[in-house]
């Protein structure tokens, strides 16, 4: 199975173009097909992985100027090598769930064939983004380390303050809770 996540840059007419920065940021995405600028100020990418389609999601709503949608469902193969290309129902229905997202809170929606399991995934994707949207900066900077493999202790050192201090930010920016509800966000989009 591959997903679908097509995202649309909320407020381009009266901000910059976001499209570069968001390429960049999802490059270190694992993608069936690489996200690419479709049309304007959208892009849009093929996953292989239900979690590679969270994570993206995340980042994309950690940098607040986007609204969210993923495709569930078949896709014509064999894939072209470029997404803009990509033909079938999961492409329709990130169509779908890009244009519902624009009218969502946190700017994340979800479209397949099974709706009520299509329904699920995006409460929960609804929740996480929700965390990450709200999260402080001195949480960020905790998170950031603690997930790229450093310890309290040693993201306390980095950043001159308390192990406790630390164990503060990751808790007020519920950075356990993301991390228990990462994994059914995948399995609900599996």
């Amino acid at each position: 199975m591959v997903y679908i996540l097509t995202a649309d840059q909320i407020g381009s007419r009266l901000s910059r173009d976001a499209v570069p920065a968001a390429l960049d940021l999802l490059s270190a995405v694992p993608a069936v097909r690489p996200f690419d600028r479709t049309a304007g100020d959208e892009i849009q990418g093929v996953l292989g992985s239900s979690r590679d389609v969270v994570a993206a999601a995340l980042a994309l709503a950690r940098d607040g100027r986007w609204s969210i949608g993923i495709g569930l469902g078949p896709v014509e193969e064999p894939l072209p090598e470029t997404t803009r290309a990509g033909r079938g129902p999961a492409f329709a229905n990130a169509r779908e769930a890009v244009e519902a997202a624009k009218r969502r809170p946190q700017h994340v929606a979800v479209a397949g064939p099974d709706e009520p399991v299509a329904a699920d995934a995006q409460a929960v994707l609804t929740l996480l983004v929700a965390v990450v949207q709200r999260r402080s900066e001195a949480a960020w900077e905790a998170v950031d380390l603690v997930s790229a493999g450093l310890t309290m202790t040693e993201a306390a050192t980095k950043l001159g303050v308390t192990r406790q201090a630390i164990g503060q930010r990751l808790a007020a920016g519920l950075w356990q809770q993301e991390q228990d509800a990462r994994p059914a966000a995948a399995r609900l989009l599996g």
